[in-house]
């Protein structure tokens, strides 16, 4: 019978190899799925691009029943704070006016503003008259007693920025009381 030899085995490890260990752990995070990725808005190195008054918003439409009966679209509902945010938003975007409530132009003042959002399918009657309430409370509170926002708005000394600023005021007071 001829005699075989045998191989001496490997001397014993006295240190862990990690190299499997590590090979193994990253085929199974390459098996796993890539994790979702965060959603950044896209900022265009190029400028940015006009976005109408009600971005954001839905657009009314006229479901069957009212094309069968010839009826305007359902107003979308809107809070008031929603509304007098897109009041200030459509006086930026179309202009602002003192001394009527529209011109030629299509500019408008703080309340032609607001029967504009109301015009278009956004809000409702009792919408706009909580947001005049929100108004009123928001010049009353900063020290201009007025008869109404339409006095301020038509005052000599006021500015498109006073308008913007009284709306965005209103509109924080009207979210923070869930109006």
């Amino acid at each position: 019978m001829p005699r075989t030899e045998l191989t001496p085995l490997p001397p014993l490890l006295t240190v862990p190899d990690g190299v499997g260990l590590v090979a193994e752990i990253e085929a199974y995070l390459a098996s796993l799925p890539a994790p979702a990725r965060a959603a950044v808005p896209y900022v265009c190195p190029l400028g940015s691009t006009l976005q109408p008054w009600y971005a954001g918003h839905p657009l009314p439409k006229a479901t069957l029943l009212d094309r069968a009966l010839r009826r305007p679209a359902r107003a979308v509902p809107v809070s008031a704070a929603e509304h007098l945010r897109l009041a200030s938003r459509y006086i930026a975007a179309a202009g602002w006016l003192q001394g009527a409530m529209w011109d030629a132009a299509g500019r408008v003042c703080l309340l032609g503003a607001q029967a504009a959002v109301l015009a278009h399918g956004y809000g409702t009657a009792p919408t706009v008259r909580t947001a005049r309430v929100q108004l009123m409370e928001v010049l009353h509170a900063t020290g201009r007693p007025v008869g109404s926002p339409d006095v301020y708005n038509d005052r000599p000394t006021t500015r498109q920025a006073d308008i913007h600023q009284l709306l965005d005021r209103a509109a924080a007071r009207a979210a923070r009381l869930g109006l």
